[in-house]
């Protein structure tokens, strides 16, 4: 081999690297319109949380706020609630069709599992029947005290677990946190 002969074969493997790499970045430039806009929208974004003021929400009452569409319960539980809610057995509840394993206990039924504080007096669901996605009314509806979806007639206890009625879940329990002492941050 001679000296020419390698100084064509490196300037050839420059020649192929060199394009090959244009390539690549022509196709990324091209391919990343599309990927990008499968990204959220910037209104979309904007409602990805919410801080709902709690300051006002007295003892026994429910607040409803529409988060990402979907009406979300906000309930300040009393004392009796937070009790009749606690004092319900595993062995008393509807199995939730949602944890998909009935020889697993269902952590979403127990109360303290759903609950923003310990002491248990804020409760936050996403107020929507899993039966079929109607809006149940509360303050203390149904037979259980809770909620209670009047179209098929499913029945929520205090703590928002189906008890009767053909709703297969208990209702769902979204993101949330207190970000101060008034402030609950959904999402």
């Amino acid at each position: 081999m001679s000296q020419g002969e390698t100084h064509d074969t490196t300037r050839r493997d420059f020649l192929y690297y060199a394009t090959g790499g244009a390539g690549a970045v022509a196709t990324g430039a091209a391919v990343w319109p599309l990927v990008n806009q499968m990204n959220p929208s910037a209104d979309v974004q904007a409602l990805s949380s919410i801080r709902v003021d709690v300051a006002d929400v007295a003892v026994g009452s429910q607040l409803t706020v529409k988060y990402l569409g979907k009406p979300i319960f906000i309930r300040r539980r009393t004392a009796e609630e937070i009790e009749a809610a606690r004092a319900v057995s595993a062995a008393e509840l509807t199995i939730d069709q949602g944890s998909q394993n009935p020889n697993k206990p269902d952590t979403n039924a127990d109360d303290q599992n759903r609950t923003l504080d310990e002491a248990g007096e804020w409760l936050v669901m996403v107020g929507v029947c899993t039966h079929l996605g109607c809006v149940p009314i509360g303050d203390g509806a149904g037979e259980f005290g809770g909620w209670f979806c009047p179209c098929h007639g499913s029945h929520y206890d205090t703590a928002g677990r189906i008890r009767k009625g053909p709703a297969p879940e208990n209702l769902w329990i979204p993101v949330a946190e207190f970000v101060d002492a008034t402030t609950i941050k959904l999402g």
